[in-house]
């Protein structure tokens, strides 16, 4: 299993917290009600704030 950064955790946890209280929506404006979609959308903006998070896959 990898290994995730403390703050690549966190916005995980935010937005998994928010997609459970139906306030997450993915990049084309649709409510997220996949947990794995929610956990993609966190570990990206995990990404874009430069915390330890590997590379997508391809």
């Amino acid at each position: 299993m990898t290994k995730y950064s403390p703050k690549a955790s966190e916005k995980v946890e935010k937005t998994m917290h928010e997609m459970k209280e139906g306030k997450l929506k993915s990049g084309s404006g649709k409510k997220v009600t996949n947990p794995k979609q929610a956990v993609a959308i966190g570990l990206s903006e995990a990404r874009h704030a430069g915390a330890k998070v590997p590379k997508k896959k391809s």
